[in-house]
């Protein structure tokens, strides 16, 4: 597991329905984008009920062996490197996991970059320290880092750990389809290097895992739903 492992222990989260707290949330931030924008069209009912933002991702499409130099774009300054791991079945559902230290928090799995090492390689790292999954291939790439910052709470409590004063996280997401067996395979004392994070797991539509996450981190998820939209229908 990355260096300054992320422990979102936020206890005192408003849980308000997912579409409300949309309104509410914190504005996600981009770096760097593209001088020439490419907007989604025709969007599925539920993605146009999140209301993606004006300025879409631009979605980049990888193979398991192909470089990303977009991974190596500089992110914020004052935000802690991170990766996002956007897991998916056959079925097109997607990976979430409760965490132990927030009660009824569900997430993606996600983790610290190390100093010099590739985003590509460390979103495949996480994922296998988190999950104990080995067996995925890279379908995506979102092109640019999404930043969420931390509540007050808790920026103060990881900063005191860490030693470092940053704002949130700079993540660079990724989509991965889950090519093995499940009873084999997923197994949430991950592969044993590092402290387990999460307490169950299951595979869940979209909109719940808006739904059942910690509320500063909706508006992150939305957008990386919306970036990966043609591979979830």
């Amino acid at each position: 597991m990355a260096i300054c492992r992320t422990l979102l222990s936020y206890s005192q989260l408003h849980r308000a329905p997912w579409h409300q707290m949309l309104s509410i949330a914190p504005t996600v931030s981009f770096s760097n984008y593209p001088p020439k924008l490419h907007e989604f069209t025709k969007l599925p009912p539920f993605y146009t009920s999140l209301k993606l933002s004006s300025v879409p991702l631009e979605l980049r499409t990888l193979s398991a062996s192909s470089s990303s130099s977009s991974s190596m774009e500089s992110p914020p300054e004052g935000y802690r490197r991170n990766v996002g791991i956007c897991l998916i079945n056959p079925s097109k559902k997607i990976f979430a996991a409760s965490r132990l230290d927030v009660p009824d928090s569900w997430q993606m799995p996600q983790g610290g970059i190390d100093e010099n090492e590739d985003p590509k390689a460390a979103a495949l790292r996480e994922l296998k320290e988190e999950t104990g999954v080995s067996s995925a291939e890279i379908l995506a790439e979102a092109p640019h880092w999404l930043t969420y910052d931390f509540p007050p709470q808790v920026r103060e409590k990881l900063n005191q750990q860490w030693g470092t004063d940053w704002k949130g996280q700079a993540q660079k997401w990724f989509l991965l389809k889950f090519t093995g067996k499940e009873e084999e395979e997923i197994n949430l004392l991950g592969d044993g290097s590092e402290k387990p994070e999460f307490g169950e797991w299951s595979w869940m539509s979209a909109e719940e895992v808006i739904d059942r996450a910690v509320d500063f981190k909706k508006p992150v998820y939305k957008e990386v739903f919306g970036a990966f939209h043609p591979h979830l229908q």
